[in-house]
């Protein structure tokens, strides 16, 4: 996991990997996600959140939450925006960025959004950020280590009940 304390200047990312992404991309990245924020639907709770998904092709796909008066079907930016992008054809990604109103905190994907993420990979890079943009960046492996993924779906299974 990597921080970077800085408002949009430039900064050094340590322990960055070779595949990383140019501080260039991170902070068009952050940009996009907080542009999309804006776009946020969410009378009920106030709380606004948008997300930036890089595809493998440099395209960026972007997504807000949803809220609903039936709280339990309101759509989380992260979702949204990894559903926009399978609906588009994309099935592989490089990095996400996902931006609040958060000052003091870095903003964080839900359990959900998590294992949404996961489901297309564990290795690419999700950049947790604040207003100011600076940013801590993790892979989806870190926010959700041992997890579930569809490779788990073909191991062998006991045949106990057949």
């Amino acid at each position: 996991m990597d921080v970077v304390k800085s408002s949009w200047g430039v900064a050094d990312i340590e322990n960055q990997s070779s595949r990383g992404l140019s501080q260039e991309t991170v902070k068009m990245l952050i940009c996009r996600s907080q542009d999309a924020k804006k776009h946020a639907y969410c009378p009920y709770s106030k709380f606004r959140v948008g997300a930036a998904l890089l595809t493998l092709d440099n395209s960026v796909i972007t997504g807000c939450n949803v809220e609903n008066a039936c709280y339990n079907l309101g759509v989380c930016a992260e979702r949204n925006a990894l559903s926009k992008a399978v609906s588009e054809g994309y099935r592989s990604f490089k990095a996400i960025a996902i931006a609040s109103d958060f000052c003091d905190q870095f903003i964080s994907p839900c359990g959900g959004c998590r294992q949404f993420m996961r489901e297309f990979g564990s290795k690419w890079e999700v950049y947790l950020t604040k207003t100011d943009g600076s940013y801590k960046k993790m892979t989806v492996d870190e926010l959700l280590p041992d997890s579930f993924g569809p490779e788990d779906l073909t191991m062998k299974k006991s045949d106990r009940y057949s």
